[in-house]
């Protein structure tokens, strides 16, 4: 279950990036996380491949690519209660991190390191 939710998470977590390069300017922190959530996504890439089912694997990433490409393109055109933004892109600027690094420690916990 930590891996799918891992995967899951990667995937928005650079559906996010994506937005954030396009909209923010860029600085050597962002690039510095890029770069280490990029290496655990390569590695739970490479775990999944050698621990899962590869046509299960692949199926799985299929649909949360597109379920990732949904909840960002929801946000950016605004969810709205009240007249209120619920949930703001900067929010998930914000959350990025965070996200990070979950993959990160999740991705050490299913290697056992």
């Amino acid at each position: 279950m930590v891996f799918y939710v891992t995967l899951f998470l990667a995937f928005l977590y650079f559906k996010i990036a994506r937005v954030y390069k396009k909209e923010e300017k860029s600085n050597a922190n962002f690039w510095v996380l890029n770069s280490i959530v990029a290496l655990a996504i390569a590695a739970l890439i490479v775990y999944g491949f050698m621990n899962e089912t590869w046509y299960i694997f692949l199926i799985v990433s299929y649909l949360f690519f597109i379920a990732a490409s949904l909840i960002v393109s929801a946000v950016q055109l605004g969810v709205f209660i009240d007249g209120k933004p619920f949930v703001k892109i900067s929010h998930l600027f914000q959350s990025l991190a965070i996200i990070g690094m979950f993959i990160s420690f999740a991705d050490l916990y299913l290697w056992g390191i």
